[in-house]
């Protein structure tokens, strides 16, 4: 409990009792069976500890206490998973220890609330992703990159509070003084105004214009903020899914009672994309969650209901028989992309990866519930000002090559893989990006996530507007602005010559393990392949999977006798290009199974996961931390790579499928 040193500066004791979060699961249950280890003992520490695997997916059905039994029941220590339901609470567990990038991956903020409600208060790590880090803040859960407060709580030392909100801005230190946002908000957003628009006498790139455009004033943050300060924004766009609805009214409705006032309703978006496939989801069907997700699908449904939102909904399959084809829905990213986001606004979503609309030249960034919370009703959304790294995609990408490539050769640098891209803006440009059309640019712009990026922004230009003409029939005028100036300053830029980037894969475990396609050594038989999610979802990449199994189809080839293949739409305007243009035939003559706009294997909610764990999965998805596609081990590709692998049976690239039927 916090208390008073002799100077009056507030402090706080913590429970000595410490889980270092190890990469030797014997460290670990040491330290929860009541072993006092040191901090050597327990090295080396676990790096990359992932949101899916402080909270797997299934947990996410919680919204309120019982969230508190399950922090740490997905984390992999080698191959064991030595946490489970209750384990910290039943130790008393106020610290953990763990390595670099701590909380990689979604944008749920269930995982610091599980930590939070389980007893933790402190989280040290040697490094945290950006938006784990602020969702901690806003629910007022410590976190430190000092690791000297180790040995200083195991010897019951008072930890004064200005040493745990040490190097952070002032925005982040003055919420967690606070004990979270919404109190925060209570105190010190009752009058926002819109900040005037300034010219900067410096050059400034695209993204810090767009955020200059859209800044807010408040009694304790600038309107012009420079980067590393904490400021708030307008939104053009806020949208939210069913994972995230409910805890956002159940803490809204806690603080403020009904009904709610909501800011510029108008301007919220309310998305079912993450439940369709429930039923077949084999994590949930096993944990018996079933009846848990149409309870927070119907907290959604009333929220939105009672305050007028407006709603997009993805149809299950027997639903989807009798539409008339009126309902317009699918992935809530790619959604706001197709139908919403345009250069120059500002979006929001609860989601990592909501920067899917920067291919459009507008900044689009994840948030956790307590931020979207709070957006709903002051309309001011939170950001720590970040640097940018300026990413030139030199040459002509060759063929057979995809965006998806291109990011897995970037996820592999040593520069992005050593944390160097966390928290900053990634800026796309040069002659490949160019030449890409916009559903690549988005592939870009989408894996900013996996990345560690805030965001992932490419400036407007000719194909923008083609985009916006053809698939939304808006004639869009560019303006000067609407471009980064030349000398605007960036941290690092970092080139590469896609001419010689190969088809890539990622070795299970991490988007960052990727390597060259013909640089994997033995056959890796696959069991499943499954294409589709917001990042290989979209019309071009449909256009991958229909190129190659079309190819396939002519010569009588079929998918491999022992595989199964899944090709899961990301938009119903996806699905109706891919019947418009003929390909349903191809997939169906492989023996493909198509799957209604939804998320899915992706999220393991849905078909396309794995069920055992010697299952091994290709997945054109963006991540494949452990326990995300299920138990097995998922290989990331392409979408060609998945493509012509379901065929083969085996990981192999289109053109070495070619050549074997030549």
């Amino acid at each position: 409990m916090p208390a008073s040193s002799p100077a009056s500066t507030p402090t706080l004791r913590f429970a000595p009792a410490i889980l270092f979060l190890s990469q030797s699961a014997d460290a670990v249950a040491r330290s929860l069976q009541g072993e006092r280890l040191s901090l050597d003992a327990a090295r080396p520490l676990r790096d990359d500890v992932s949101t899916d695997e402080i909270t797997p997916l299934p947990i996410l059905t919680h919204y309120d206490d019982k969230l508190g039994r399950h922090p740490y029941t997905g984390f992999r220590a080698g191959a064991a998973t030595p946490i489970g339901a209750d384990a910290i609470r039943n130790r008393g567990v106020e610290v953990v220890v763990a390595g670099k990038r701590y909380g990689k991956g979604s944008s749920r903020e269930h995982s610091p609330a599980a930590e939070k409600l389980a007893g933790v208060r402190l989280v040290i790590a040697e490094s945290f992703e950006r938006i784990y880090r602020q969702n901690a803040d806003n629910i007022g859960l410590f976190t430190s990159t000092d690791f000297g407060l180790v040995d200083r709580i195991q010897a019951g030392e008072a930890i004064a509070l200005d040493e745990l909100v040490a190097g952070r801005d002032a925005l982040a230190a003055a919420i967690l003084r606070s004990g979270g946002l919404l109190r925060f908000g209570q105190r010190f957003m009752q009058d926002i105004s819109a900040a005037p628009a300034a010219e900067s006498p410096n050059p400034r790139t695209l993204f810090e214009k767009i955020v200059a455009r859209h800044a807010l004033a408040t009694a304790l943050t600038e309107a012009h903020p420079a980067a590393g300060d904490g400021a708030f924004v307008r939104a053009d766009w806020r949208f939210i899914h069913e994972y995230y609805t409910g805890m956002a009214a159940h803490m809204l409705h806690a603080a403020f009672g009904r009904p709610l006032r909501l800011h510029e309703p108008g301007s919220i978006i309310v998305f079912e994309d993450h439940t369709s496939y429930v039923e077949e989801s084999p994590a949930h069907v096993r944990g018996g969650l079933v009846p848990n997700v149409h309870h927070m699908v119907e907290a959604q449904r009333d929220f939105a209901a009672a305050y007028a939102l407006r709603m997009h909904r993805t149809l299950n399959e027997a639903e989807a028989v009798s539409d008339d084809g009126s309902n317009v829905a699918g992935i809530s990213h790619a959604m706001v992309a197709e139908h919403y986001a345009l250069p120059g606004q500002l979006v929001v979503g609860t989601d990592s990866h909501t920067p899917h609309s920067g291919a459009l030249g507008c900044v689009a960034f994840g948030v956790g519930t307590t931020d979207m919370a709070n957006a709903f009703v002051t309309g001011a959304v939170r950001l720590t000002v970040p640097q940018s790294l300026r990413i030139v995609l030199d040459g002509r990408v060759p063929a057979g090559v995809t965006a998806k490539d291109i990011v897995l050769h970037l996820l592999a640098l040593p520069f992005i893989r050593s944390g160097g891209g966390v928290g900053r803006v990634f800026e796309f440009c040069g002659e490949a990006v160019a030449a890409l059309s916009t559903d690549e640019r988005a592939t870009l712009t989408n894996m900013t996530a996996e990345l560690g990026g805030f965001t992932g922004i490419v400036a407007p230009d000719g194909e923008t507007v083609r985009f916006l003409r053809e698939r939304r029939g808006i004639d869009f005028a560019l303006e000067p602005w609407m471009r980064s100036d030349e000398g605007a300053e960036y941290v690092r830029t970092l080139r590469v010559d896609c001419a010689a980037v190969p088809p890539m894969v990622a070795r299970p475990g991490d988007p960052g393990n990727g390597l060259p396609l013909a640089q994997v050594e033995a056959p890796v038989r696959i069991d499943i392949a499954y294409g589709g999610s917001c990042t290989a979802g979209k019309r071009e990449d449909f256009d991958h999977y229909h190129a190659v199994l079309r190819w396939a189809a002519d010569r009588g080839l079929k998918v491999g006798p022992d595989v199964q293949l899944y090709l899961q739409f990301g938009t119903t305007a996806v699905r109706d290009h891919c019947i418009a243009q003929g390909y349903m035939a191809a997939f169906e003559a492989v023996g493909a199974r198509l799957l209604q706009p939804s998320c899915g294997a992706c999220g393991n909610c849905g078909p396309g996961g794995s069920i055992a764990a010697g299952q091994v999965t290709v997945s054109a998805i963006n991540r494949n931390f452990p326990g995300r596609g299920g138990p097995g081990q998922v290989w990331l590709a392409s979408p060609p790579t998945v493509a012509a692998s379901a065929i083969a049976g085996e990981l192999v690239s289109f053109e070495t499928l070619q050549q074997r039927h030549a």
